[in-house]
Formats: structure tokens, C-alpha cells, sequence
């Protein structure tokens, strides 16, 4: 099993400069949001293992701070002890806002028996890295990510409470070099903050909307891609607050416009030797020879799909297609992500997957279209509001279990938007939480029932709050005419 990063006492030293008096921990909590603290220099070089105390309210409360029912969502010891917060030093960082103060992303441990916590979102996706090398093989992962960005400070929209917002530039611009220049101050403080945090963007972009802008990540590993893309959504925030301008990844907040994705492409490779792309055939007009344990023939009923993808790919991908209802829930966390995943935005809302099709839940990008080491799967479904970290593992959790049992893809490819006739996913987040905490689910199988009791109970949790909630809309639908 993966394990936090350790290094000698001079090494830890080294990351820690002497003008810092402090230094600051960052976990990521079920929502994907960042929870830390800091703490002094002294005690961080002192500390056995950089191992520090943590309150597990941490994974006990929503993103408003509202603790869970213990009922829903169970945590040992009642009374909120702490649990261990253990710095991975390979994360270390400076914080550019900060006066370059130190940084270590951590990863959570149970302190009784040692091991990570089973709904620590970074050491879930740890465990799929392990089990990839397991099954001989190491992802590669990209993420991109919209997001709208407002002329406002928290003062403004809790003043508003959150309605008619100004938008950071008004209309439909998508690819605008204009637009970027209006608020290049903020435009540029984020790309040169993430160039500082190697937080290393691919791509970046206006998109259509109004305030719309679009990032991709850049491919990297699983652990190292989920760091960037957390630190990417705080970076982005508090580079706003320099600018007063507040973003937000929330997957649906206009109802009249496109909604904000998370799309996020994979791919496997080898571990040490072998091709470094083994979803694409080497030779795809010589029919495979079997010699392959990755390429191997046709199996009886199985979709051939391209010429030139390997049996590895096929396998990965009927995991993940027989995967998606159960862990619908963590592509689309919050109640809001199903605004986003209706007909006719180009959001996917059932079981597909299409060669280049945008209809589709699952993406197919193979040569002739890109070159043959681009070769990949883009899984559509996560909005911007999914947790990284969780989504990531997600994928890799159906994938690989799809390798390990070298699962027949028996469901053809859509083409334009056939896909819309297939089984169809959750439309609700109470939908989505039910299935993937029935007895005996997908995700219960690949994810464990730790992590599945613990992150269904925050979801119940979550919709039992909406559940309650008087809207707007109903007040202003039903108070006169009722």
C-alpha cells in the first residue's frame, strides 16, 4: 500500500527556510475542500514524522460547518477526538500569497491502528495507485475544469444572498483573447500563482458564459494530478480576494446557461518497462497474437470498438461503464450537480461511451483523430463540484476492477445521440447516494463499505438539508397564488 512520503531530518530542514516562522497543513476534506492550520516551525522539525493532532470534525460536518447526525454518518469516539494528520513532504510548496510560506499537503491516519482513514479522499486515491502497480500497471490522468467567476467579495453575496449576481465580463465569449485582457491583474495573478505552486495548466481559456473560464491540467499522475487540481480551486479563490472577485465551481449556477464540468481523461501505462501507453495497439492492422497479457484477441460477444485499442482498454472501460450508476454520487456530490446533467447541454446522463462523441458518458479518443500516445478515455460525467481526489479514485476503482476481471465490453459505441437511448443515470442526488449504499453495490466491491457508510451519510445528510430548505422559487410560485 502507498505511504506518505518520509525523509531525513536534514531533508525536512531543507524545506522548511530558516525566515518561516511557521509552516502550514492542508488536508482535503469529503467536499474537496481545504482544511488546515498552521503550526510552528520548531514543532514541525521536532515532530516524529511530521505526525500532528487533528480534530476528526474535520470529516464529522458539511461545507457549512454543520456536524453530521451520528446516525448518518458515524465517527469513533463520540466527543471529536483527534485523528493524525501525517505531512507528505514531496507536496511541500510555498505559499505565493503568503510571503512564500511553507506548505505540506497531509493525508489522514486512524490513530489506533495506524492506518489511513478509509474516507481520507488523498489516501483512498493512494490505494488505487497501489493497486494499479498491483495489477502492473500506473495511470496517467488529466482534469479539466469551467468555472464562473463573479465581481463580488463574500460581503456582496451575503448582502444579495446570492441573487443577480454581476458577472466578471457579461455575454458569450468562449475563446476571447478581449476578455482576459479586461481583468488580466486577475487573469494573469492566477497563471503565474500556479506557475509559482507547480500547479502545471495545460490550457487556459474564456468559455462560453458570461465570466466563464476553462483550465486543463496538466497529465500527470493520479496523486500529483488530484494535488494540482485541489490546490488550483484554492488558488483561484484566493487570488480573487485580491482582485474582489469571488469563483466558483459549483456545477450549475445559472439554470439558463451551460453548467460547469470536470472532465477527466486517463490512461494506463506500464510500471518500469513496456509501452508507456497501453491502451493503443503498436501494430493495429496485425490482428493481436496473445503474447500481450494487455492485447490480447477478441473475447466471444466483445466489442472490437477501434483497431486500435488494446483488450487493457476494453477491460478498463466496461469496469468503469459498469461502475458509473454506483458512484454516481461522487462525480456529482451536491445537490445542484443534477441541474447540470440535462438533456440538450451537452452533459452526459446515461450509461455510453462513444468514439470522439460528446454525448456520451465516456469519451473514446484514438487515433486517426489524435496520435497514438495520446490514446485515452475522457469520463464526462464529474462536474467541477466533484472532490478530485475522490473522483480519480472513482475511476480507477471501476477500472481496474474492470482489469482484474477482464470484463467483456459488451455495450456498443453511441454515435451522435444515440447515447441518450441507454440506461439512464441518476437524476438526483437521494438517486444516486441510494444506489451506491445498497448491499452488496459496485462501488461497495471497489471502494470498501468504510468509505461508502461514511460518504452516503454525507450525502443523506446533504439532501435531507435541501429536503427542508423553502426556495425562492417556491416563495415566489406559491406564496400569492396558494
Amino acid at each position: 500500500m502507498a505511504t506518505t512520503t518520509t525523509k531525513t531530518d536534514d531533508a525536512v530542514d531543507a524545506l522548511v527556510p530558516a525566515f518561516a516562522s511557521h509552516v502550514k497543513l492542508s488536508g482535503c476534506d469529503i467536499d474537496g475542500i481545504s482544511r488546515g492550520k498552521l503550526v510552528n516551525r520548531s514543532k514541525f522539525l521536532k515532530t516524529t514524522d511530521q505526525e500532528f493532532g487533528f480534530c476528526n470534525v474535520v470529516f464529522g460536518w458539511d461545507s457549512h460547518d454543520l456536524t453530521y447526525d451520528t446516525k448518518d454518518v458515524p465517527l469513533e469516539d463520540g466527543g471529536y477526538p483527534d485523528i493524525i494528520a501525517k505531512a507528505d513532504l514531496s507536496s511541500a510548496r510555498k505559499l505565493a500569497w503568503e510571503d512564500d510560506l511553507p506548505l505540506f499537503l497531509v493525508d489522514f491516519y486512524d490513530p489506533k491502528t495506524s492506518k489511513p482513514l478509509p474516507h481520507c479522499p488523498r489516501s483512498l486515491l493512494k490505494r488505487m495507485v497501489a493497486l494499479g502497480a498491483e495489477l502492473g500497471v500506473k495511470a496517467g490522468v488529466g482534469i479539466e475544469y469551467e468555472f464562473y467567476n463573479f465581481s463580488e467579495t463574500p460581503e456582496t453575496i451575503a448582502k444579495k444572498k446570492g441573487t443577480d449576481l454581476t458577472p466578471l465580463t457579461p455575454g458569450m465569449f468562449g475563446y476571447s483573447l478581449t476578455r482576459t485582457h479586461v481583468n488580466k491583474g486577475y487573469f494573469l495573478e492566477i497563471l503565474n500563482t500556479c506557475n509559482k505552486m507547480n500547479v502545471q495548466l495545460e490550457g487556459y481559456h474564456t468559455e462560453t458564459g458570461p465570466g466563464v473560464y476553462e483550465v486543463a491540467i496538466q497529465y500527470n499522475d493520479p496523486v500529483s494530478l488530484a494535488d494540482q487540481a485541489h490546490l488550483f480551486k484554492t488558488i483561484t479563490k484566493c487570488v480573487g480576494v485580491n482582485h474582489k472577485v469571488t469563483p466558483t465551481f459549483m456545477a450549475k449556477p445559472h439554470n439558463n446557461l451551460p453548467g460547469c464540468s470536470g472532465h477527466i481523461h486517463i490512461s494506463l501505462g506500464g510500471l518500469l518497462s513496456g509501452p508507456k501507453n497501453m491502451f493503443v495497439r503498436p501494430n493495429p492492422d496485425i490482428p493481436p497474437s496473445g503474447d500481450d497479457w494487455w492485447d490480447q484477441p477478441l473475447a466471444e460477444g466483445e466489442q472490437l470498438v477501434s483497431k486500435h485499442v488494446t483488450s487493457l482498454l476494453r477491460w478498463f472501460l466496461a469496469g468503469v461503464l459498469e461502475g458509473l450508476p454506483s458512484v454516481m454520487a461522487i462525480f456529482a456530490p451536491t445537490v445542484n450537480s443534477y441541474k447540470r446533467l440535462v438533456e440538450n447541454y451537452w452533459a452526459p446522463v446515461t450509461v455510453s461511451y462513444g468514439i470522439e462523441n460528446r454525448t456520451a458518458a465516456i469519451r473514446l479518443i484514438t487515433p486517426p483523430t489524435c496520435s497514438p500516445a495520446a490514446t485515452r478515455l475522457e469520463i464526462r460525467v464529474p462536474g467541477a463540484d466533484a472532490n478530485p481526489y475522490l473522483a480519480v479514485a472513482a475511476i480507477m476503482a471501476c477500472g481496474l476492477e474492470g482489469v482484474k476481471r477482464k470484463m467483456t465490453l459488451t455495450l456498443p459505441p453511441s454515435t451522435g445521440e444515440d447515447a441518450m437511448t441507454n440506461k439512464r443515470l441518476a437524476r438526483d442526488l437521494k438517486d444516486a447516494y441510494e444506489e451506491m449504499g445498497k448491499e452488496g453495490s459496485f462501488a461497495r466491491t471497489v471502494l470498501g463499505d468504510g468509505f461508502v457508510d461514511h460518504f452516503v451519510g454525507t450525502r443523506r445528510h446533504e439532501w435531507g438539508i435541501w429536503a427542508r430548505a423553502v426556495t425562492n422559487w417556491e416563495l415566489m410560485r406559491y406564496l400569492e397564488t396558494v
